[in-house]
């Protein structure tokens, strides 16, 4: 008999094999001959029919039964409908780049059926487990909002215990690696045993026993970043997607998708219910609870009854700040609380010591060879980069005026400057710097918690990775370094993003105390975002921010499909999107916007070119797109990536 065989390669569709084997079904595992190689594939639900002869090879034998049961392969289908992506690829993500299947993965089951209740919920928090029981089973899309510090976390652990309870799994999703570590004491200390975590630097030995756990069950609660969500649960019964709002679930790369919409859809096609978890949420997620389509619960007090955060704005024009980037009546504050034994926190969203050097007689900048943005400068590297590409070079350039080395001026502070400046204003005192640079490795993220618990640290300086989920119990006093609303002019959610996380960060103080503080140091002290902020007002900002995108016909009103076009070749970027503007045009109820160069017209060595597709939010605009895609004929010098539903337009 002929079976339709999906590969982990770049096809959009299956490939026809022959077997005698009738016990193959749909969802087994198989290893097939493909060119030369042997390849691992999965029995695809459809035969792709083709006009063309072709010989039919034979399966070479059947892996695992029904490894992929129908609601999996219903879901990569629609993904790869949704996103315009190769169904193939999306397979890829499914099979985790694991290369033995044969073997299986040595389980441990750490699993503990009799959970301790050691946490006491408020009143509050037992009211939204309730709400969320009655919502029942099936599913709904559920919106678990509430103030920073009100215990969302456990709200949503005594749901798991639930669904642990009628022997279901459960999939926790987050933002964020780096948030695995410290959740999973929190896990730990609740469930009584250390959950499973998936993410991209786990080891092929963990990912093939975690593989094999999610399939039979065994594993009954995994926590794990977006890829978690295409694992073969055997018996999913509630998805999560703790801070739902944040950014990092969109992959930019490969595949490109947004995770939280997606785990939406799966939780749709497996028919059990979802929980969105956040302090402020998205705006597509906002005007869904608006509309009734999503169901909500809401906490409105910290857990304990803990105070919000003083707030204090430090006017930077009031100030004179010389070369400095921390003001003195910041300093007082800060020295004030350290003396009472308080952690501080200094807040500033940008990696290395300086955006970019110029020199003072020359005016020579450091761009990047590779993309058309200027390098930042890392002092601990002694080098500039670019967060792009990854480059790096050694700040050693001859100045056209003078001919000797250029005299760099450097502008604007990163997390090292600030760090250097309080080492000067705070000699006495313990810092380190928190971000990406300094925890790349997982011994080093390790050590700097266990600093940090032991109060070895007494002050940290970090980016914006340090606003999700950490809990720092003796962090009562956070600085704002530089506190003003602003976009670069390619992100419409640049304002959103920011009160996002900077609600998220005012959450990381007075988790334990009732005297903590929040500095703005600001330019624009009158700015009406930041006092809305200050008052804990989010809800202001979304409802007339959905007033405003109404009014420009923006998403959550419209749809948005991005297009872009890269080449080697600036010209041949350009033209090949004037070329299929040209097509895409004739296709009705599309407004296709552009061709135009991309804020970052060049990315590691190629041009880029963006085109943008406006349709309404009703019209699923991707069938006729990929019909065109599909029969596009490009030059091979060109490349097209497709972006569903893009948060920004870099």
């Amino acid at each position: 008999m002929d079976v339709p065989v999906l590969l982990p390669k770049i096809f959009d569709y299956p490939l026809t094999y022959s077997t005698r084997d009738k016990s193959i079904r749909s969802g087994d595992l198989v290893q097939v001959p493909f060119g030369k190689k042997k390849e691992i594939g999965v029995v695809w639900d459809k035969t792709q029919k083709t006009g063309k002869k072709i010989k039919i090879k034979t399966i070479d034998k059947k892996i695992r039964n029904n490894f992929f049961n129908k609601n999996l392969i219903k879901f990569v289908n629609w993904f790869s409908v949704y996103n315009l992506s190769p169904r193939g690829l999306v397979l890829k993500m499914c099979l985790g780049n694991l290369k033995n299947f044969e073997k299986k993965g040595i389980f441990k089951n750490n699993f503990c059926n009799n959970i301790q209740n050691k946490f006491k919920l408020s009143e509050e928090q037992e009211k939204s487990v309730q709400n969320l029981n009655s919502f029942g089973e099936k599913f709904q899309t559920t919106l678990i909002e509430g103030v920073t510090g009100s215990g969302k976390t456990l709200v949503y652990f005594q749901r798991i215990k639930k669904i642990m309870k009628e022997n279901k799994q459960a999939l926790v999703l987050l933002p964020e690696i780096f948030l695995t570590n410290q959740f999973k004491d929190r896990f730990n200390e609740f469930f009584g045993f250390e959950p499973y975590i998936w993410h991209s630097k786990i080891t092929p030995k963990n990912k093939k026993k975690i593989w094999d756990g999610i399939h039979t069950n065994k594993i009954k609660i995994l926590i794990g970043a977006r890829s978690a969500l295409f694992l073969p649960f055997k018996n999913l019964g509630l998805i999560i997607v703790d801070e739902e709002h944040d950014p990092s679930y969109k992959q930019e790369d490969v595949v490109i998708y947004n995770a939280r919409d997606m785990a939406i859809m799966r939780a749709s096609i497996e028919n059990i219910p979802i929980h969105l978890v956040t302090s402020v949420p998205s705006l597509e997620t906002f005007n869904n609870v608006k509309k009734n389509k999503y169901k909500q619960t809401f906490l409105k007090k910290r857990f304990n009854n803990f105070k919000f955060p003083k707030t204090k704005i430090v006017n930077l024009n009031l100030e004179k700040m010389k070369k400095s980037f921390i003001a003195e009546q910041t300093i007082e504050i800060v020295k004030d609380y350290l003396k009472k034994g308080n952690q501080v926190l200094f807040f500033l969203n940008r990696r290395g010591y300086s955006p970019f050097l110029i020199c003072k007689d020359c005016g020579f900048k450091h761009l990047c060879p590779h993309c058309s943005i200027y390098l930042t400068y890392h002092k601990i590297k002694k080098k500039v980069v670019c967060h792009f590409c990854g480059y790096e070079n050694k700040i050693i350039n001859t100045c056209k005026k003078t001919q000797n080395k250029c005299n760099f001026s450097m502008f604007g502070p990163g997390v090292e400057r600030i760090f250097e400046e309080l080492k000067i204003k705070l000699p006495e005192r313990k810092i380190k710097i928190f971000s990406s640079d300094y925890l790349s490795k997982k011994k080093e993220s390790e050590k700097i918690f266990e600093e940090i618990k032991k109060k070895d640290v007494d002050i940290l300086v970090g980016t914006q990775m340090i606003s999700k989920g950490f809990n720092f119990p003796k962090l009562n006093c956070i600085v704002v370094v530089d506190a003003d609303f602003s976009g670069r002019g390619y992100d419409l959610r640049a304002t959103e993003k920011n009160i996002q996380l900077y609600n998220q960060l005012s959450g990381r103080a007075g988790r334990f105390s009732d005297e903590s503080i929040i500095v703005y140091q600001t330019l624009n002290p009158n700015s009406e975002t930041l006092n809305d902020l200050i008052i804990n007002n989010p809800k202001k900002f979304l409802e007339e921010e959905l007033v405003l995108r109404k009014g420009n016909n923006l998403p959550p009103f419209s749809k948005l499909i991005a297009i872009i076009v890269t080449s080697k070749h600036k010209e041949k970027s350009f033209r090949g999107a004037q070329e299929i503007k040209i097509r895409l045009s004739k296709i009705d109820n599309m407004d296709v916007l552009g061709p135009v160069e991309s804020p970052v017209s060049k990315l590691k060595n190629k041009y880029r070119t963006r085109l943008l597709i406006r349709t309404n939010s009703q019209f699923f605009a991707q069938k006729p797109l990929m019909n065109l895609i599909k029969n596009l004929k490009i030059s091979s010098q060109i490349k097209l990536t497709v972006d569903v539903d893009p948060i920004n337009f870099v």
